[in-house]
């Protein structure tokens, strides 16, 4: 029933609780672990490395994005709104995206980066989508490891064209150039070796799509230093659509050439460029006027920075001859063909650019995929716009501090500095990119903070450079350790360990290839160990086979440092044990605080090869013999897990990999601090979890993309378990704790675990009311936990309709080939007459008084719902929700005062209990400035003002059914064997009062269809005691409360009245009405 005015919706406020993650109806077997989502945060505000862009031709609003370590994203409105498209495959790593030209619902996605870079991720073949990207099909490739391009023929979409890199640490795989012709059902490959020498590049002559030319890479990466070139590497030319091909040489240099990116002129296909890397990263861009049989060397220009196996595309301007983009750390732009580049200044814009687009129609605008992000122009790059709304920041470590009420993340990141912010806020909004803030410049590697001190953060740049930051001024102190006259050089490496003592908070531990020891927060340092490392002359190790000269394409500048710790940790029982891991397959153990070590071959623990780097070393927190090791060999094509623990300080060893799938190697692990088995594993792909100290594992991927967690921490007074992803931000999994008993509570019936403490306080609107305020719908926020208590719960086996066990026995009989009878008609109607079983959790005050009841899911799993801290609402059940369509809701509860909460089965009827009761603690999060009443007398005032406003609520839907009631029986009476009159009268009367009584209630209404001046009614009033007290704890002022009054009291005679009608007037009418011979109508009773 609708009602009348507006005061029915006064406490429409704030949603009413909901279940916000639970499993689906079937759960896997083992432990029940799918309602344990990760919560995305972000950010945004720096986003991260995009790979390649492709856009819609029909549609230019409509872009395709490749995140070189993020998955693919698509938007359809130019950039306001952005969704990740490829999230439930089973690779994250994106070389490159193309939409098919003639029919661009089909889309071609190349997985495995297309840089050489010592962080990069691998792919698993090439995808195609023929519906936009909302499906997908591995195509094949899947040893390919790195696809670059990928090129469809304008006019046949199954004939197909992919340089492919292949693996990058080692040799063979998929690699070269690959032709389909049949739309990926096969594949031939034209170009390329077996060995070391794929495809870096494929571009096609736009007027013959049989004449195609690529280059050929040859190349490897070890974890040592990287070889970038080699002799066959060249560029190639195809007359006959890719079958065969003719290596181009003329004019063009001789001997090794790394990485080259080819282009053509739009204007002029016979024009032909490349961007070739030669020895030790010198280079140039040639250019050819006649299809590539004879080239003209321009100027020593190349992809510079990290080096150019990390660029080097060239594009040519579709709306300028011979105007020529080079990617690198900054564009490089010719006007001449090449002959002359100059550098593109971009202040306001990242570097280190990847990818280019040209809009087919404006010659102003130009779009730039770079390590930040993506960029586009309208005036050539004299001016940028940020994409600010696309979250695929690669954080290589984390740190938590203990900030309260809520506590911060810090994150290391590729290329995009350390950043911090914070684990949720206050607000309606979320987690807005304003709650960011780069913290250390460069890139990002491990932080640390401060136990008992989050005013102190350590971070550091790449290969050791450690900064000590005093977070609110923001000074920042150099603190990294330096040799003494006459030591050799101190290698660091590119991601350097960094340790807070667990025995002493202003205790650091850092390390080269020596471990450092300072006791002062890193004013001064002292060595406490030697060169821990093979230290090797990385020069003289193998590439591709081969050990090599000078005069080859070295590129060191692209590596860290090698023969390096990676990886520190100290007994947290015994302070004087410590451990050290290193890059080049050792494990360093001192039983003295560092005045001896004893080493450790990895290759000597069981199945470990002895190349292994060392990603983590974690003393165990319960028994001091014991400590984890992650180690990982994928720098020399080894995906396989290796996670093994020692009972005994690393004398022996033993494998826990039992449930990590291959491919997935391990990055880091965490162990909980109250139950010694539960550990913690981040991977390759997502995050792993063991309830028997690594005897099996299981995945914990709820909430969570195809993604490479690089580190993960628990934050240990929140209970919250935290996941550092290599391209989309930080995870978090919220109270976690329910974890430490959910393999025992697998076998009960019901299990209602007891949450954390709630924090109570009022939601901040800083943008104003609702998520985004007025800012757009390209704003980006993240979601905080749900506001309140949140309980989690676990169901055994769920409860069932009586149709879903038939059907579900009906299914069983069909899988067995047996018959499936018609169940009989007394079971249908059993069926249509049931009452769906139904979960509630059920609120009790500390009087045990019910306060709340919470509608819950009945399915099988793990489930979660949030309390919102408020009590029921008062009003009329029809309330609508209100303007931002939230249903209505009650009053806060009570702060710093402790609730119960039970889990009950309501099921034909009759109820029990499941589980509980368990204790939740609402603490109120901060106190005002300004104190008014008492909290007591505060929340009294809440429940009378909700009473009255309730009251008020009931009368307005009263009135409107009062009102639909006289127009029924005005139809009544017309209908009626009765002479005009009496009944007329009386139903007139009736319709005047209930306008008078309307009127007190909320205003004249013709007076407010004008916006004249009306008195103050019942509506006003209370509007004026619900606008005081509804967003604070100060309390009522004596104002307040005298509007209460006055609404109280208007209030009483119109209810009265409302009764009055309801009970004796229109029941009255009706009764004379039927006495009559009217005919029935809605009320009356059946003659």
């Amino acid at each position: 029933m609708k009602a009348l005015g507006f005061a029915v919706t006064l406490l429409a406020t704030t949603a009413l609780t909901a279940p916000f993650s639970a499993t689906s109806a079937e759960e896997e077997a083992g432990v029940p672990l799918a309602g344990f989502s990760w919560r995305n945060i972000g950010p945004a505000f720096m986003s991260g490395r995009i790979a390649d862009i492709d856009w819609d031709p029909q549609d230019l609003s409509t872009w395709y994005v490749a995140v070189g370590s993020g998955g693919v994203w698509k938007t359809t409105n130019a950039g306001v709104t952005w969704q990740p498209i490829f999230d439930d495959q089973t690779s994250y790593s994106i070389g490159n995206v193309t939409v098919d030209p003639s029919n661009p619902k089909t889309v071609w996605v190349g997985t495995g980066e297309d840089v050489g870079g010592r962080h990069v991720g691998f792919g698993d073949g090439i995808y195609r989508s023929d519906d936009g990207g909302t499906t997908w099909q591995n195509k094949g490739l899947e040893e390919s490891q790195h696809i670059s391009t990928i090129l469809v023929h304008p006019e046949n979409s199954n004939i197909v064209w992919v340089a492919v890199h292949g693996p990058l640490w080692s040799k063979g795989g998929d690699r070269g150039l690959f032709v389909t012709t049949d739309g990926g059902e096969t594949w031939q490959k034209t170009l390329g070796d077996d060995e070391w020498t794929g495809v870096a590049d494929v571009i096609i002559d736009p007027r013959d799509p049989n004449t195609l030319y690529a280059a050929t890479w040859q190349h490897h990466r070890t974890v040592a230093a990287y070889m970038g070139g080699g002799p066959e590497s060249g560029i190639h030319r195809s007359t006959d659509g890719g079958m065969t091909w003719t290596r181009l040489s003329q004019g063009l240099p001789e001997g090794n050439k790394g990485k080259i990116g080819l282009t053509i002129s739009p204007q002029n296909p016979d024009v032909v460029y490349a961007a070739i890397e030669l020895n030790r990263t010198k280079g140039g861009v040639w250019r050819s006027d006649d299809r590539g049989a004879s080239w003209v060397k321009g100027a020593d220009a190349v992809g510079g920075g990290t080096g150019p196996h990390y660029y080097q595309e060239i594009y040519a301007s579709p709306h300028q001859f011979d105007r020529l983009y080079l990617v690198g750390p900054t564009v490089q732009k010719s006007e001449d063909g090449g002959k002359t580049f100059v550098p593109m200044e971009h202040p306001n814009q990242h570097g280190d650019m990847h990818a280019i687009v040209f809009h087919p129609t404006d010659p102003e605008y130009i779009m730039m995929g770079t390590d930040g992000g993506l960029y586009e122009s309208f005036d050539l790059g004299d001016t940028w716009r940020y994409m600010e709304n696309l979250p695929v920041t690669q954080y290589y470590k984390l740190a938590l501090d203990d900030s309260e009420p809520f506590y911060n993340i810090y994150g290391g990141t590729q290329d995009n500095n350390t950043q911090g912010g914070p684990s949720r806020t206050d607000n309606v909004h979320g987690i807005r990119t304003a709650d960011w803030r780069v913290v250390l410049g460069g890139d990002g590697h491990q932080p640390a903070t401060e136990p008992g001190n989050p005013d102190v953060l350590y971070a550091q740049w790449q290969q050791g450079n450690i900064t000590r930051i005093d977070l609110p001024t923001s000074e920042s102190v150099y603190i990294k350790p330096q040799p003494a006259p006459g030591d050799p050089p101190e290698r660091y490496n590119w991601d350097s360990p960094i340790l807070v003592s667990p025995h002493e908070p202003t205790r650091l531990y850092f390390a080269s290839q020596r471990v450092w020891r300072s006791d002062d927060r890193g004013d001064s340092w002292t060595a406490i160990s030697g060169d821990l490392t093979r230290n090797q002359d990385r020069m003289l190790l193998p590439f591709m086979g081969k050990t090599w000269s000078w005069d080859a394409p070295w590129d060191l500048k692209a590596m860290s440092d090698y023969n390096t710790i990676t990886s520190l940790a100290q007994s947290p029982l015994n302070e004087e044990l410590l451990y050290a891991g290193t890059d080049d397959g050792l494990i360093q153990i001192s039983n003295n605080g560092g005045g001896s070590w004893r080493k450790v071959e990895v290759g000597s623990l069981p199945g470990v090869p002895k190349t292994a780097f060392v990603n983590d070393i974690r003393a165990d927190l319960f028994d001091a013999d014991t400590v984890y090791v992650a180690l990982d060999n994928h720098k020399y094509g080894d995906f396989s897990p290796y996670l093994l623990v020692s009972r005994n300080q690393g004398k022996s060893w033993k494998s826990m990999t039992e449930g990590i799938p291959d491919r997935h190697l391990v990055w880091r692990l965490v162990q909980d601090h109250e139950r010694a088995e539960l550990l913690f594993a981040a991977t390759e792909f997502g995050v792993f979890v063991t309830f028997d100290a690594g005897g099996s594992w299981e995945k914990l991927g709820a909430g969570m993309p195809t993604i490479s967690i690089r580190d993960i921490q628990i934050q240990r007074r929140e209970n919250d378990l935290v996941a550092a992803s290599f391209g989309r931000g930080f995870f978090v999994l919220d109270d976690y704790s329910a974890l430490r008993n959910i393999d025992s509570a697998a076998d009960a019936e019901a299990t209602l675990f007891e949450p954390r403490a709630a924090q109570w306080y009022f939601e901040r609107p800083v943008l104003g009311a609702t998520r985004r305020g007025s800012q757009g719908d390209q704003l980006y926020v993240a979601d905080n936990p749900p506001y309140g208590a949140v309980l989690t719960y676990h169901l055994r086996e769920g409860y069932e309709t009586l149709a879903d066990a038939r059907k579900a026995r009906e299914a069983e009989a069909v899988e067995a080939d047996k018959a499936v009878a018609f169940p009989g008609w007394d079971v249908v109607e059993a069926e249509r007459r049931e009452q769906a079983p139904a979960v509630k959790i059920v609120i009790k005050d500390p009087q045990g008084a019910v306060i709340r009841r919470l509608d819950a899911p009945a399915v099988k799993g793990t489930h979660r719902v949030a309390w919102d801290l408020k009590h029921p609402y008062h009003g009329a059940v029809e309330t609508p929700p209100n303007w931002q369509g939230l249903p209505p809701s009650g009053f806060p509860v009570t702060p710093d005062t402790t609730y119960n909460a039970e889990l009950v089965l309501v099921k034909d009827g009759q109820s029990r209990a499941l589980a509980g009761p368990v204790t939740i603690r609402v603490e109120r999060m901060s106190k005002p400035s300004l104190t008014g009443d008492s909290m007591d007398a505060v929340v009294a005032f809440w429940e009378e003002l909700a009473q009255v406003s309730g009251q008020v609520s009931a009368a307005q839907y009263a009135l409107g059914d009062i009102f639909e009631d006289i127009e029924m029986l005005e139809r009544v009476i017309a209908a009626s064997p009765v002479a005009p009159g009496d009944y007329d009268s009386r139903l007139a009367a009736l319709k005047t009062q209930a306008h008078d009584l309307d009127q007190v209630l909320t205003g004249d209404k013709s007076r407010a269809e004008v916006g004249d001046y009306d008195v103050h009614r019942i509506s006003n009033w209370l509007w004026h005691a619900y606008g005081g007290v509804s967003n604070s704890t100060y309390g009522p002022t004596p104002s307040h409360r005298a509007s209460l009054a006055h609404a109280r009291d208007a209030l009483a005679p119109v209810a009265d009245a409302i009764n009055e009608i309801l009970t004796e007037s229109l029941p009255g009418l009706r009764a004379d009405l039927q006495q009559a011979g009217a005919p029935w109508g809605r009320g009356q009773r059946i003659p």
